[in-house]
C-alpha cells in the first residue's frame, strides 16, 4: 500500500504523539498495516492507566474490600471476622510492584515485538509545519495522531493554591494511612477513592456541588449515598465551595450547604473534581486544532481534527474518557489516517463501570437523556432484594433500572447497581447493541442464582409484579 509520506524526505508515514494505552494502540494497529510508525513518549511510558489510574487504584480497591468483607461477616448468623491494615507501606509497596510489572509487560517490552514502531523519549512533543518538533529536531511526517491523555484539574476555589492538596495518585503514594480526609468532588475517581480509604481505616468525607454520580440516574445516585453513610462515611450534597485554608497541619475548607457556611476540616485535601485534557505546549492553536471549553481536541466520527492530516484520541479529547475507549478510538484514528479507512466511531452501546461496592454499571441512555432524545420512555426499577443471587448473599445493597421506547418496546439503556454489576453490564451492552426489546430480554434464559439473571427480572417488570413468581418460573 501507498502511502502519502513515502518520498525519502518523510522519515515516518505517521507519527503518535503519547505512549499510553491510546498511543500503543494507534502504533500497533498503524504497524501491522505495515505503517512506519514514530511513537513519541508523552510522560512515563504505558499512560494514566497502568501507571496512576486503573490498575493501582483497582488493586488498592481489591484490598478494601477483602478489610471490609471480613468484617462484614457477621450479616451470615454465625460468623464474625476482622481485618485491618497492618502494614501500609507493605500494601503501597505491592501496588507499586504491580504496576512496575504490567508497565513493563504490556507497554515497554512490546515495543521490539513491532519492528515498524520507533520509540522517541526525548522530550516534549509539538507540533509544526510538515511533521513534529521534539527534542529539538523535527519529525518530517504528513500524518499525526495525538493521544496525550489527561491529568487531575484543579477546581477553582478561593485559597486552594496555598494549601497542599492531594490528586489520585498523589493519594495512592502517601507514606502512611491518613486518618481523615475530604473528597472535593462526587464523580467516579471521588466515590472509588473515598470508599477505598473509608474501608482501610480513614475517617472521610466527600463534598460535590450536585449528588454523587451526576451523570448516573438518580435512584442509583440516592442508593449509593445511603450505602456510603451506612459504612460511616460522611456525604455532604449540593453545595458550594467557598474557600479552602490551613489550620496548623490541617486542611479547611468552607462549603455552604442550604444557605449556611460550614467548615470541614480533615489531615488533607483530595481533589477528584474531574480531569483536563494533556494539550499545553502541543501547538494546537497554531496550527489550526480546534480545542473545547475544556482544552480538548474536538474530533469528528472519524477520529480527525480541524487540522488537515492531524487526528486525535483518548482522554486528550472530547469523546469518552475511558481507556478502553481510547483504544478504540486510537485504533480508529490509524486506521482512518494511514490504512485508507472510513471508520466512525460508536459508542452507542459502550459499557462503563464504578468500581464502588456495590459496584454501579450502565450502558446506553439514562431515563433522561432518553426524553430529551424524544422518545416516548417507559422504564422499571428492581430493587435487588427481588434478586435471589442478592438474598443468598444477605446484601440487597442496590437496583436495576432499564429504560426502553414505549412505541416499539426496544431497549434504550440501563444500569446496575450491585456487587458483581461490572461483570453483568456486558449482557444487557449486547442486548443494546443488537437491539432487542424488553419482552425479549425478560424472555431470555438466564442461569438462577446469577447477579446478571436480574436484567430478565427487570424486564419482566415492565409487564408483572416479579415478587409474586417463584424461582425460575418467568
Amino acid at each position: 500500500m501507498k502511502h502519502e509520506c513515502c518520498a525519502p524526505n518523510c522519515e515516518y508515514d505517521l507519527a503518535v504523539i503519547g505512549a499510553g494505552s491510546a498511543g500503543f494502540s494507534a502504533a500497533i494497529t498503524a504497524a501491522e498495516g505495515g505503517v512506519r510508525v514514530a511513537l513519541i513518549g508523552h510522560g512515563t511510558i504505558g499512560g494514566t492507566c497502568v501507571n496512576v489510574g486503573c490498575v493501582p487504584s483497582k488493586t488498592m480497591i481489591r484490598a478494601a474490600e477483602a478489610v471490609f468483607s471480613a468484617q462484614s461477616a457477621h450479616r451470615f448468623p454465625g460468623l464474625r471476622g476482622e481485618a485491618q491494615v497492618s502494614d501500609w507501606a507493605a500494601l503501597i509497596a505491592a501496588k507499586e510492584d504491580l504496576v512496575a510489572s504490567l508497565r513493563q509487560k504490556k507497554y515497554a517490552n512490546l515495543l521490539p515485538g513491532y519492528h515498524g514502531v520507533t520509540y522517541i523519549d526525548e522530550g516534549p512533543a509539538r507540533l509544526v509545519l510538515g511533521g513534529v518538533e521534539v527534542g529539538g529536531r523535527k519529525i518530517k511526517v504528513s500524518k499525526v495522531i495525538v493521544a496525550t491523555g489527561g491529568r487531575s484539574a484543579v477546581p477553582d476555589v478561593a485559597g486552594i493554591s496555598e494549601v497542599p492538596t492531594l490528586d489520585s495518585t498523589a493519594l495512592l503514594e502517601l507514606k502512611a494511612l491518613p486518618e481523615s480526609l475530604i473528597f472535593l468532588g462526587g464523580g467516579y475517581i471521588g466515590v472509588e477513592l473515598a470508599q477505598m480509604m473509608a474501608r482501610l481505616g480513614t475517617r472521610v468525607t466527600i463534598v460535590c456541588r450536585s449528588r454523587l454520580l451526576p451523570r448516573a440516574e438518580p435512584e442509583v445516585s440516592e442508593a449509593l449515598a445511603k450505602a456510603l453513610r451506612a459504612e460511616g462515611i460522611s456525604v455532604v450534597e449540593k453545595v458550594t465551595y467557598d474557600a479552602a485554608r490551613l489550620d496548623g497541619s490541617r486542611t479547611v475548607v468552607t462549603v455552604t450547604v442550604n444557605g449556611a457556611a460550614r467548615d470541614l476540616a480533615a489531615d488533607h485535601l483530595v481533589l477528584s473534581t474531574g480531569r483536563i485534557p494533556n494539550t499545553d505546549g502541543l501547538g494546537l492553536k497554531e496550527m489550526g486544532v480546534e480545542t473545547d471549553q475544556r482544552g480538548a481536541i474536538i474530533v469528528g466520527d472519524d477520529m480527525a481534527t480541524t487540522r488537515s492530516g492531524v487526528y486525535a484520541a483518548g482522554d486528550v479529547t472530547d469523546r469518552d474518557q475511558f481507556v478502553y475507549m481510547a483504544a478504540y478510538g486510537a485504533k480508529l484514528a490509524a486506521r482512518n489516517a494511514v490504512l485508507g479507512g472510513k471508520e466512525c466511531y460508536d459508542n452507542a452501546a459502550m459499557p462503563w463501570v464504578v468500581f464502588c461496592d456495590p459496584q454501579i454499571a450502565g450502558v446506553g441512555l439514562t431515563e433522561a437523556q432518553a426524553y430529551a432524545a424524544g422518545y416516548d420512555v417507559k422504564t422499571s426499577v428492581l430493587p435487588l432484594e427481588n434478586v435471589p443471587r442478592a438474598l443468598a448473599a444477605r446484601n440487597t445493597t442496590g437496583l436495576i433500572k432499564l429504560v426502553a421506547d414505549r412505541a416499539n418496546d426496544r431497549l434504550l439503556g440501563g444500569v446496575i447497581m450491585a456487587q458483581e454489576g461490572a461483570d453483568s453490564i456486558q449482557t444487557l451492552s449486547l442486548a443494546l447493541k443488537f437491539g432487542m426489546t424488553t419482552k425479549a430480554l425478560g424472555e431470555t434464559i438466564f442461569p438462577y442464582l446469577t447477579t446478571v439473571e436480574g436484567f430478565k427480572l427487570a424486564a419482566q417488570t415492565f409487564d408483572k409484579d416479579v415478587a409474586k413468581l417463584s424461582c425460575c418460573a418467568g
